[in-house]
């Protein structure tokens, strides 16, 4: 793999992961209700996800989803579901919430950090923006030859510790 495609790689993850979207909200209802740990969490689900999204984009799974228009708006109808379920549940807790008190206290909901693992997980491998990456964008930066499937991983790892670091 040359230097200017993995350099071109890294732009433009580096652009997906800099733009907002449900990881980002995500994280920022975790870390201020259950605290650092759980944030760390979060994120971990969200470097789950993108070996996940890579695993299929590599053994073409993601292709036959393209192709399939039906499966592929199942995929997003169950992403966007996933969405609005948390969406839901955040408004329904500051609903129940005192709302004359604007200070957030960590220690009122504690989130198992199994949980907030799963809904970095879920979050992310629902993203319709990590999914479309993958789908469209991923596959034009895997060189063809014999180190196709090493230097693809080597690609979802880049994106991971982009994402880590952000």
């Amino acid at each position: 793999m040359d230097w200017l495609n993995t350099l071109s790689f890294v732009a433009i993850a580096s652009l997906l992961v800099m733009s907002p979207g449900p990881n980002g909200v995500l994280i920022a209802k975790t870390v201020p209700t259950s605290g650092k740990a759980a944030g760390f969490a979060n994120v971990a689900g969200f470097l789950t996800a993108f070996y996940l999204h890579g695993a299929l984009a590599i053994l073409g799974i993601s292709a036959i989803l393209l192709a399939s228009s039906k499966a592929f708006l199942a995929v997003k109808l169950i992403g966007a579901a996933y969405l609005c379920w948390i969406g839901f549940k955040a408004l329904f807790d500051a609903y129940r919430g005192d709302n004359a008190v604007n200070v957030i206290n960590p220690s009122k909901r504690q989130q198992s950090l199994g949980l907030a693992y799963t809904e970095g997980l879920l979050t992310n491998a629902l993203n319709p923006k990590v999914s479309m990456f993958y789908l469209a964008a991923f596959p034009q930066f895997i060189p063809t030859g014999e180190h196709a499937v090493a230097s693809a991983f080597f690609l979802v790892f880049l994106h991971s510790v982009i994402n880590a670091i952000w």
